[in-house]
């Protein structure tokens, strides 16, 4: 029988002066923050600009479920109306024909029960990335990447694809002698594939009731399967993404398995380092829920304008019993609130949580 590791709040390790480097990262956020503003003349989220798609949709919690995953918001069988958002990752608006990680934002709407944090809010936001791991594992290891971070706004779309190439190049190489990719490598070497075939992923951990996990969202239908790998047409525009997800929802539904890979092993699969690889022969991951998505339009006007500029996603809208772990899930205690202020004042738009599926626009 499987044991997993019970949650307890002395899991987390904070490293000694990580409040300090919260500040030098926060504060580099906030200058290329400022930096793409300017650039636009409004303001964009510090990651994640870009959205592909915006989508009203049902997470349908799996009945039966064994106790260790009868946790938290998936305790009862259940459906939650959620909103979904489909992006990319870098904080300003870059072509779709630049390689980079993509992104699932799924807010829950009416979750129950005790919060992480003490915000008057209803809402559990899943915050997911094709790509299992995190090349700076800890709040260390973030703030190295500043640099290169604050680099990016001053780069062109073509700076940046020939800089994926060689990354990619590098990737192979190092891959086939056996050797760890860089943490910059790995961020820049992503392949360029239809968004709605990704498996996405939290990358860091988090409470799951009496335990520990990370979550993710694999296609289930056949439909978005037949997607995985799919490369994006070099031909089809700085707005390929978006184009492919209008066409796709436009006939169709979409249905993704939201899965947990619960912790059996804190040594081998820490939650103070995002950037190791949990192995699955100790826990692979088990289906906790579907992720109905039907058909719609995906992109309206309105629905661009109310998920970029007024909602906000953050790991910390969140039930106490999915509390985020591990250093780079505490700083974005600061940093995600650090830059939805920022560019909802350089917008002058207020910010709103929803509390009814109805508030997204049609």
């Amino acid at each position: 029988m499987t044991s997993y590791v019970r949650y307890s709040p002395d899991l987390e390790q904070p490293f000694p002066d990580e409040d300090e480097l919260v500040r030098q990262v926060v504060a580099a956020m906030g200058k290329a923050n400022q930096q793409v503003a300017d650039k636009h003349r409004h303001g964009l989220r510090d990651a994640h600009a870009k959205s592909h798609g915006v989508l009203a949709g049902e997470l349908r919690i799996q009945p039966d479920l064994p106790a260790h995953l009868a946790q938290g918001l998936f305790a009862a069988p259940a459906t939650y109306p959620v909103i979904v958002r489909f992006s990319s990752a870098p904080g300003d608006l870059r072509s779709d024909q630049v390689p980079v990680q993509r992104g699932l934002a799924m807010k829950v709407i009416g979750a129950p029960g005790p919060r992480a944090l003490d915000d008057g809010f209803t809402t559990q936001d899943f915050l997911l990335v094709n790509h299992p791991t995190l090349p700076f594992g800890n709040i260390a290891e973030y703030a190295k990447l500043q640099d290169l971070l604050e680099k990016q706004p001053r780069q062109s779309d073509q700076q940046l694809q020939l800089t994926g190439a060689a990354a990619r190049v590098a990737a192979k190489a190092l891959t086939r002698v056996g050797r760890p990719l860089p943490p910059a490598v790995e961020t820049l070497a992503a392949a360029n594939d239809h968004i709605l075939g990704e498996t996405f992923h939290s990358m860091a951990a988090l409470r799951y009731g009496d335990h520990v996990a990370k979550m993710s969202a694999a296609p289930r239908s056949a439909n978005v399967k037949a997607l995985t790998g799919s490369h994006v047409d070099k031909k089809a525009g700085e707005s390929a993404l978006r184009d492919l997800v209008i066409d796709f929802f436009a006939d169709n539904s979409a249905e993704y398995d939201i899965r947990a890979q619960l912790c059996t092993d804190i040594d081998r699969m820490p939650v103070e380092d995002a950037s190791v690889l949990w192995p699955e022969e100790l826990s692979p991951h088990q289906t906790v829920a579907v992720l109905h998505l039907p058909a719609q339009d995906a992109y309206s006007d309105a629905r661009r304008r109310y998920a970029d500029d007024v909602l906000s996603f953050s790991p910390w809208h969140a039930l106490e019993a999915h509390r985020p772990l591990g250093s780079i899930m505490r700083s974005r205690r600061a940093a995600y609130p650090a830059s939805s202020d920022f560019r909802h004042r350089f917008n002058g738009i207020e910010p709103q949580e929803p509390s009814d599926i109805k508030e997204l626009p049609a």
